[in-house]
C-alpha cells in the first residue's frame, strides 16, 4: 500500500475519534500493553512528560516540547487530532514521521493489531512511541486524547505529569460532573511522580489532592510556582511579564502563539518546565526557557490557536470547541476593533449545544455551516438551534465557501472568525 491506501486502511478499519466519536472510544489498557509487548516495550527507551486537560494540553505540550528541544534534548511531541495530515501528530524535533515510516509501520504490524483489535489511538500512540524510540528521542512529551485513567498514552511512567484544567467535556464518556471529570484526568497520576496542576478549581482541587496522596506524588499548583505580572495578546502572538516564585526572578517572554487562553497555558508550561528542572535529571536554562517560548508554533509546527489568516477585513480562526474553550475565544473576540464581525461557525454533532451556544458573541453575523466529515452536525439544524437563543444568520453548507461567503460581506473594516471544531478549522487551513 503506499501512504494514501494506508490512511484509507486506518481510517476504514481502526475507527477514529476524529471521524466517529465516542464510537470509536475503546477506553481501557490491555490492547495497548499487550501490542507494546509485541513491539519490545519501546515506550520505556526515553524519558516522557504526560500532559493531560480539558483545554491548552495542545499549546501547553507543544510550548514544553519548544523548551527542551532549545535546551539540546532530542525532543518527541505525541499530540491529537490533526489539522492537514495524519504525520501532524507524530514528530520529533519539530519534523513529522515520514510517509514511508507510516507505511512501513502498518505494513510490518497489520496482523497484529488487527489480531489484538487496536483502536485508531491506540495504534497511532504505538507508532508514536515506536517511532521515537528509533529516531533515539531522549524526551518525549505525551498528549494524552481522551480523559487519562483508561487513555492508550497511560502505559508510560513519565517524569512529571501535568494536568491544565477540567471543563465539562465528553461527558457521556467521562462524567458528568466536573468531580468526575477530575478523577479520570486524575488517572494520569503515577506513584512518586510530580504532578503539575495548571489551573485551580475548588470543585477538582480535592480530587488531585487525594489521588497525589494516594500514590506518594508531589503536587505542585502552576500559579504558586509562577505568577503572571502582565500579559498583551494579539493576533501575532504574546508577551509576558513573569515572576518564579522560587527566587522572586521576574523576566519577560514572547511567545508565538496568540490568544488570551495562554496566559493560563504559559503559566501550566512554566509550572511543568520548573518541576522538571528541580525533581529530575532534565536542566532547563532560563535562555532555553525564552528562546523555546519564543518560537514555540515555528519550532513545533502548531497551527490553529488565535491563528491569523488574513487582513483587510482580519481573519482570524481557532480550534477551541467546548464551553471552557469557546468561552476565552469570545473574551478574545470582544477584544477585536472592527465595526462588525462575521462568524462562521461549524460544530460536531455531539456538541452540548444548550452549554455553547449562549456564550457566544451575540452581535456577530452567523454563517452557520458544516464540515465535510460524517459527524458535522446539519448546518440547518445548527441554525435553527443558533437563532432560539438569539444568534442571527445564513446557512452556507461548505466551511470553505461559507468563509468566501463572509469575505464578500466584509469590508476592509470587518472580522472574520472561524471556528466551532477543530474540523471546520482545519478545512480553511
Amino acid at each position: 500500500m503506499n501512504y494514501a491506501q494506508t490512511l484509507e486502511y486506518l481510517y476504514s478499519s481502526l475507527r477514529s475519534f476524529q471521524d466517529a466519536g465516542s464510537d470509536a472510544y475503546k477506553p481501557g489498557l490491555e490492547r495497548i500493553e499487550e501490542f507494546m509487548t509485541y513491539l519490545g516495550r519501546p515506550h520505556r527507551h526515553y524519558a516522557t512528560i504526560h500532559v493531560a486537560g480539558t483545554n491548552g494540553k495542545g499549546s501547553t505540550s507543544h510550548l514544553i516540547a519548544s523548551v527542551l528541544q532549545s535546551a539540546g534534548f532530542r525532543t518527541g511531541l505525541f499530540t491529537s487530532p490533526h489539522l492537514h495530515d495524519f504525520r501532524e501528530r507524530i514528530r520529533v524535533e519539530g519534523e513529522q514521521i515520514s510517509e514511508r515510516e507510516v507505511v512501513e509501520f502498518v505494513a510490518t504490524h497489520r496482523s497484529a493489531m488487527e489480531r489484538i483489535g487496536l483502536s485508531f489511538f491506540e495504534m497511532t500512540a504505538a507508532m508514536a512511541f515506536d517511532h521515537f524510540s528509533r529516531e533515539g528521542v531522549e524526551v518525549a512529551v505525551i498528549e494524552t486524547g481522551l480523559g487519562g485513567r483508561l487513555d492508550a498514552t497511560n502505559i508510560i511512567t513519565p517524569l512529571v505529569s501535568v494536568i491544565t484544567n477540567i471543563g465539562l467535556d465528553h461527558t457521556d464518556l467521562l462524567g458528568s460532573t466536573l468531580t468526575e471529570i477530575a478523577t479520570e484526568k486524575a488517572g494520569i497520576i503515577k506513584p512518586e511522580v510530580p504532578v503539575v496542576i495548571g489551573e485551580s478549581d475548588p470543585a477538582t482541587d480535592e480530587v488531585f489532592a487525594r489521588v497525589a496522596g494516594e500514590n506518594r506524588a508531589e503536587l505542585y499548583k502552576a500559579e504558586r510556582l509562577f505568577t503572571l505580572l502582565s500579559g498583551e495578546c494579539n493576533e501575532c502572538g504574546s508577551r509576558f511579564a513573569v515572576r518564579r516564585e522560587a527566587d522572586g526572578r521576574e523576566f519577560s517572554l514572547d511567545i508565538d502563539l496568540g490568544g488570551e487562553y495562554q496566559r493560563r497555558n504559559i503559566i501550566t508550561a512554566l509550572g511543568a518546565l520548573e518541576v522538571m528542572h528541580r525533581r529530575t535529571p532534565i536542566s532547563i536554562s532560563t535562555r532555553a526557557l525564552i528562546e523555546g517560548c519564543r518560537s514555540a508554533a515555528a519550532t513545533t509546527g502548531l497551527q490553529g490557536r488565535w491563528q491569523k489568516l488574513g487582513e483587510r477585513p482580519l481573519v482570524m480562526c481557532d480550534t477551541g470547541h467546548n464551553a471552557h474553550g469557546l468561552r476565552y475565544v469570545t473574551e478574545q473576540l470582544e477584544r477585536l476593533t472592527c465595526n462588525k464581525l462575521y462568524f462562521v461557525l461549524g460544530v460536531v454533532r455531539e456538541k452540548d449545544l444548550a452549554a455553547v451556544l449562549p456564550l457566544l458573541p451575540r452581535k456577530a453575523h452567523y454563517i452557520f455551516t458544516q464540515a465535510a466529515i460524517s459527524r458535522a452536525l446539519d448546518a440547518e439544524e445548527l441554525a435553527r438551534e443558533a437563532m432560539a437563543v438569539g444568534l442571527q444568520g445564513e446557512v452556507v453548507r461548505g466551511v470553505r465557501e461559507a468563509l468566501a461567503h463572509a469575505k464578500a460581506l466584509a469590508t476592509d473594516e470587518d472580522a472574520i472568525f472561524v471556528g466551532g471544531s477543530t474540523f471546520t478549522v482545519a478545512e480553511v487551513l
